[in-house]
């Protein structure tokens, strides 16, 4: 099962356990779960629950606010807004230090290591060589290269978080630029065909008229060759009469007996 159809099949059942909790209570440890589960990494569709309006302005609503930072959050915002969000368990830890690669590798194609370290609170190479192998690349939501020489991670691939409602209308504004382009693209590509396509005509048309000026050509010196040949035909015949005429003519010569 491929890393999309998961997120899906996780999603789905996370939205239909929360749509059905009876109480803040049990959203609040729907939520808890969600954001603890080792393949589940985007919660938007959780977070556009009706019923999540619930826990706000009650006991439980910091439940709602850690669900939204494992949305579009860091580690490091997590650190500034410890003591009003819940305790994390080490799941949630983990979970949050991932999002936190994804969210500079959506950013940077190359992550110094030194900021790495500082943005997952990672005290030496070693361990954070180890935490980008095992809990992110093993777990395929990035791709890359370790450069041990430059210390540096170079991205190949990033799963993406979801969006922020502050990224939508940059979405949107990328997205019609994109098209755009694309349109400009092809329209550009039209014309080069039908440019190719006059082109292939009149090359046709040359080569057709090529061809009819090699037939007329070969037309003519097979004419004249015939004529050639008839002319020799002709002289021929006239030579060997005249010869023959002349032969007729000349006085024969007699011989005188022998005395």
């Amino acid at each position: 099962m491929d890393i999309e159809q998961k997120q899906s099949e996780l999603i789905d059942h996370f939205v239909n356990r929360a749509s059905a909790a009876s109480d803040a209570a049990a959203l609040s440890s729907v939520l808890v779960e969600a954001t603890s589960h080792p393949s589940l990494f985007a919660f938007s569709e959780i977070l556009a629950l009706p019923n999540l309006l619930q826990l706000e302005a009650t006991e439980n609503s910091a439940y709602l606010d850690m669900l939204r930072l494992f949305a579009h959050g860091t580690w490091s915002d997590y650190k500034s807004n410890a003591d009003r969000l819940p305790q994390l368990i080490p799941d949630q830890t983990l979970k949050l230090k991932q999002l936190t690669v994804l969210t500079l590798a959506e950013t940077y194609k190359v992550l110094p290591y030194d900021q790495l370290m500082q943005e997952l609170d990672v005290t030496n190479v070693r361990e954070l060589e180890d935490f980008l192998i095992n809990e992110c690349m093993y777990a395929g939501i990035v791709r890359g290269k370790l450069d041990q020489l430059r210390r540096c991670f170079e991205v190949q691939f990033a799963a993406g978080r979801d969006l922020r409602p502050d990224q939508l209308g940059n979405m949107i504004q990328t997205l019609s630029n994109w098209l755009s382009t694309s349109e400009n693209l092809l329209v550009s590509i039209q014309e080069k065909i039908k440019w190719a396509d006059a082109m292939s005509e009149i090359d046709k048309k040359h080569r057709k008229d090529v061809e009819e000026k090699v037939e007329e050509v070969k037309k003519s010196i097979f004419k004249a060759d015939i004529d050639f040949r008839g002319h020799e035909e002709i002289c021929s015949e006239s030579g060997g009469v005249m010869d023959y005429e002349e032969d007729r003519s000349r006085p024969k010569r007699r011989r005188h007996p022998i005395s």
